[in-house]
């Protein structure tokens, strides 16, 4: 169910030269999950991103489920809201606070109008945008939205291609389809492509600027359908094999490789884990090749973990 094709013969596949490695400095680049579902108070949302912005936080994520059903929402699910709705207020209180969709289920709406809400938010960030994108997962939504799971590979390699063409700005198509403005980044905010299989690492580097794996258990692998990453050795062998995929498809600009470190994901919620537990994990990771560190709180003690991670754990990196 991809775009018709008729329209993907008028439309190039972009090079991804221009970009500068995003993560540069000694310690890595963080995104953490900032509280959106069961945060009624819109003061509560903008306070927690000015205090991630004045700790140093590199950029708060938000995710993407805008029809899930009730038994995902009762058992591992969460309430969201609208990833472009949530990240612009979020841009709009804060100044240096990059904006990040962890992940955008492209699968999930038209390409252009996604290629527009993305220029959007990064025209009126300034810049800020992390564009986080994956294939989705959950079956009962896609039916929701009317749309074939099995169809969701296709369909997201699809919007990869138009949107990188929509976002030049020029006439395109047999319409003449123009999308302006384009992105403040050129030539489009850095696309982080999710997932563990092979399909999702060769997406990363024939489209994007990043992969972002996730831990996970091998046994969930047939639910989540992606592969299981249970280890740091599991995630360099990984990272290895998108080297290789990189190498065979010319790519020669390094990938940044944002990963979840366990003790820091939805996994350890709830479990006692100490400083040390997660800087040795922190220090593992970044020795396999991760480069930036995506970190998700619980919501009902986020404001003193936050304090905590920015304190006790990235200011000893």
């Amino acid at each position: 169910m991809g775009l018709p094709g008729s329209f993907l013969t008028l439309i190039q596949i972009l090079g991804s030269r221009g970009y500068r490695y995003l993560v540069q400095s000694a310690r890595p680049f963080t995104s953490v999950s900032i509280p959106l579902g069961r945060s009624k108070d819109r003061d509560v949302l903008a306070d927690r991103a000015r205090r991630a912005e004045a700790l140093g936080i590199d950029a708060v994520f938000v995710t993407d489920h805008p029809a899930p059903p009730t038994s995902w929402l009762e058992s591992s699910g969460h309430p969201t809201l609208d990833p472009f709705v949530a990240l612009s207020f979020i841009a709009a209180a804060t100044t240096t606070l990059r904006v990040h969709t962890n992940l955008l289920v492209l699968p999930y709406r038209h390409p252009l109008a996604t290629a527009k809400a993305v220029a959007s938010l990064d025209s009126l960030s300034h810049g800020r945008l992390i564009l986080g994108v994956g294939v989705g997962y959950l079956a009962e939504e896609f039916a929701a939205l009317g749309l074939d799971v099995d169809e969701r590979g296709a369909m997201m390699e699809d919007a990869l291609i138009a949107m990188r063409q929509a976002w030049k700005g020029e006439p395109f198509g047999q319409h003449d389809t123009v999308v302006a403005p384009v992105p403040a980044q050129h030539p489009h905010p850095p696309i982080w492509v999710g997932g563990n299989s092979r399909a999702a690492m060769r997406r990363a580097v024939r489209f994007g600027q990043g992969w972002s794996p996730m831990p996970s258990p091998k046994s969930a692998a047939s639910f989540l359908g992606t592969p299981g990453i249970e280890s740091v050795d599991d995630l360099g062998a990984r990272i290895a094999i998108l080297h290789e995929i990189a190498a065979a498809e010319g790519r020669t600009d390094q990938l940044d490789v944002a990963v979840i470190p366990t003790s820091l994901s939805g996994f350890a919620h709830g479990a006692s884990i100490s400083d040390t537990d997660v800087l040795e994990e922190i220090v593992a990771l970044r020795s396999v090749g991760a480069t930036a560190l995506v970190v998700s709180l619980p919501d009902d003690s986020w404001d003193d973990r936050i304090e905590w991670l920015a304190n006790k754990v990235l200011a000893k990196i």
